[in-house]
């Protein structure tokens, strides 16, 4: 008994440890300075006129980054744009106001920085879908699989081109999700989207690294943000709402993980999630999911919904 004790404990070690043990020293560590660390001027932040991306171009800001704003052309950046202007007068501002889910936006901001070394790069811009995949016109889905994930693999090559050709330093940064790490009916394009995310930062990490190049992939918890303004109502993501995190949380916890680690997994969701699928596995959690699908209250309103349009 006594062995079959120690042995348990000795697999639930190997288990979680290395992996709690690398969250726990990062979340003591000080943020880092950007400026300082990679000798840089410039950051560039997509999806920057709200939420995280705002939050994270304003802790660039405060650190004496001049900051590119790439998101939708409207008031909100717009305002943005005016605010870290009349709050940091010393630095400059550029907005690139472009829609990210369509053709044209990279050759807009490649003319925007066409003068200036933009050596962080903070890919954060992304929306869900939810309900069921079929019922979404497909050239919607398209658009959200360009803003989510194609569009960061562009903006990511043309800036990464840039920095190699000149022996530059820096750090590319992925915004993923919890969501990531599990099956998630009913926002399948998301999960996916965030799924190769946090797979192509990961190894493109890898690659760059040797170049002074730090590529960080986090996955945040629920945070409050108009992301949720442009979803369906959903009972589970009412109930992850409710528990989210203001965006100005967000940053510190970025820049303590940049170039300490490739995966970080932000508050208490991202954390759970990613514990438990280092016990149960993938295919097993799908595979009953699928079969429990039809009691899952969002399924039943889905499903109603559909046979009554």
């Amino acid at each position: 008994m006594t062995l079959l004790c120690s042995l348990a404990i000795g697999v639930v070690a190997l288990i979680f440890l290395p992996y709690l043990a690398i969250q726990l020293l990062i979340s003591v560590l000080p943020p880092r300075d950007l400026r300082k660390a990679y000798n840089a001027q410039w950051g560039l932040v997509t999806g920057s006129s709200s939420g995280i991306g705002k939050s994270l171009a304003k802790k660039l800001a405060s650190q004496g980054i001049s900051v590119v704003l790439v998101a939708l052309q409207d008031s909100l950046l717009d305002a943005t744009h005016s605010q870290l202007q009349q709050d940091f007068p010393q630095l400059e501002f550029r907005k690139v106001g472009v829609n990210l889910g369509a053709p044209g936006y990279l050759e807009k901001v490649a003319e925007a920085t066409a003068d200036i070394d933009v050596q962080l790069i903070f890919n954060n811009a992304g929306y869900m879908l939810t309900g069921f995949f079929e019922n979404t016109p497909l050239q919607q889905q398209m658009a959200n699989l360009e803003c989510n994930a194609v569009c960061a693999v562009a903006i990511t090559h043309h800036f990464l081109t840039r920095m190699v050709a000149k022996d530059q330093r820096g750090c590319i940064v992925f915004t993923s999700s919890a969501a990531a790490t599990i099956a998630s009916p009913f926002t399948a394009l998301y999960a996916a989207t965030k799924t190769f995310l946090s797979a192509f930062g990961a190894s493109l990490a890898v690659e760059v690294r040797h170049r002074g190049i730090d590529v960080l992939v986090f996955h945040p918890s629920p945070v409050a943000t108009r992301f949720y303004d442009r979803a369906h109502r959903l009972d589970v993501l009412a109930f992850f709402q409710a528990r989210a995190v203001h965006p100005d949380a967000v940053p510190d916890a970025v820049l303590r993980c940049v170039g300490r680690t490739v995966w970080a997994d932000l508050g208490p969701t991202a954390l759970t999630f990613r514990l438990v699928m280092k016990v149960v596995d993938y295919n097993l959690l799908a595979s009953v999911a699928a079969l429990a699908a039809p009691l899952m209250p969002d399924f039943r309103k889905a499903l109603a919904a559909k046979k009554a349009a």
